[in-house]
């Protein structure tokens, strides 16, 4: 069959990785794609949020199954333009994906199915007034959400009223975030570990993948600007064969059963970040996709066929489907341009990469970089992700290292700790 992958980073060249390995995928296409993706698939220049010309491809291409990377289409509604269409894609609605796409419906419907979270209150535009007289009388630290997708700079940790009125004032005063901080949640600050889990669904039956766990902060020791991910890495031992049932039990089935119970049924990838607390898990966010990077490291864990669990999921099909997980560990690091999260500069040429991928078990994903004159270079912050895998994790994060050693960029900057919190939970 013919699959359409949509979107152009790391995540999306996981994703082609992993689906060209199927017996059942007959060509893959890619819009927009990158160059690292290029060799796998053949690369349409359809911008991600461009809806009506993605669905006009598919049904023009005989696509039996797309497969969406980033979140902004799937909260626009591209699964339900596609499926109007008689296509078939993988991803939720547009009405499932609000538990990305809106912090407010994600924490109200957390609250109603009793789904561990932070405590939290929400205020729209309207209601700033009583927003600033709540944070008269809050008590410390807070974190302060915008509503709406905000690129992952919509987050503010607040210790102080000063600042958690500042943070207010940006969202719903001066509009910093334009439509998606017209409304805010303010939640209780939770002390403890984060890590990740990736659920593939038809909305009844689901399947858990490894744990993962990312690293936000641009420098060593979570210092630093949140970033996109600087890495990640899988097995994630934090959480472990007892944590993961109760995470099952507490979480994920009541988040499967609750949108079932409010006529939304959720199908596709659900990203649920989590808070490894004293008193258990907690929900931080839902993602309505793949993470990135963790897609990177979660993805070459996975023994089965991708495409046709996939297109089970699609069909609402997946109740006999179960999946085989490496017992191994993955580790990716992210080489970013110097700068990233700010202002960087782009086009420098990238070398090594041929090198890097002869290492054992080693896998190079393009994040940013395109082709100039028949040579390959950076054109974003986060250009690559250079995963492997191994029978431990110290061993793992060895070579990892060793393959990014032997790439180079002018102004390149990675993380040097990826994975080596991992190493306290073994």
């Amino acid at each position: 069959m013919n699959l359409l992958v949509i979107g152009s980073g790391g995540r999306e060249h996981a994703l082609v990785w992993k689906l060209a390995q199927s017996k059942i995928v007959k060509k893959i296409y890619c819009a927009p794609g990158n160059p690292g993706i290029a060799m796998l698939a053949e690369c349409v220049s359809i911008k991600a949020s461009d809806i009506p010309s993605l669905k006009n491809f598919a049904l023009k291409n005989n696509i039996a199954l797309t497969v969406v990377g980033p979140e902004q289409p799937l909260v626009a509604g591209i699964v339900d333009e596609f499926e109007a269409a008689g296509l078939k894609i993988f991803g939720p609605s547009k009405a499932a994906s609000q538990l990305e796409g809106s912090k407010v419906f994600a924490k109200q419907f957390m609250e109603r199915h009793n789904i561990p979270t932070a405590g939290s209150v929400a205020f729209t535009k309207a209601e700033y007034k009583e927003a600033k007289r709540f944070a008269r009388d809050a008590l410390f630290p807070l974190v302060v959400k915008a509503d709406g997708l905000a690129a992952g700079k919509g987050v503010t940790v607040c210790h102080t009223r000063l600042e958690l009125s500042k943070a207010i004032d940006e969202c719903l005063k001066h509009g910093v975030f334009a439509d998606a901080g017209a409304s805010i949640v303010i939640e209780e600050f939770m002390e403890g570990i984060e890590a990740s889990i990736f659920v593939l669904t038809d909305g009844d039956h689901y399947i858990i993948l490894s744990p993962a766990q990312d690293h936000k902060r641009i420098f060593d020791n979570d210092e630093g600007k949140n970033t996109g991910g600087m890495g990640a890495y899988a097995l994630a031992p934090i959480i472990g064969e007892h944590n993961l049932g109760q995470i099952e039990k507490s979480i994920i089935i009541p988040t499967l059963k609750g949108m079932n119970s409010e006529g939304i049924p959720y199908r596709g990838c659900l990203y649920v970040g989590l808070m490894m607390t004293k008193t258990g898990a907690k929900v931080v966010e839902y993602n309505c996709r793949f993470g990135d990077p963790e897609t990177q490291v979660i993805l070459p864990l996975l023994e089965d066929d991708l495409a046709k669990i996939m297109l089970e999921i699609a069909n609402g099909k997946l109740e006999h489907t179960k999946a085989t997980l490496k017992q191994q560990y993955a580790v990716c690091v992210v080489l970013a341009s110097g700068g990233y999260p700010d202002s960087y500069k782009a086009g420098k040429k990238i070398s090594g990469i041929s090198k890097a991928e002869q290492q054992p078990n080693t896998i190079v994903f393009h994040a940013g970089t395109t082709m100039e004159r028949n040579t390959l270079v950076t054109s974003g912050g986060r250009v690559l992700g250079v995963t492997s895998l191994g029978d431990t994790l110290k061993e793992t994060i060895e070579q990892t290292y060793q393959a990014v050693e032997m790439i180079q960029f002018d102004d390149m900057h990675f993380r040097r700790d990826i994975g080596r919190k991992g190493l306290f939970h073994i």
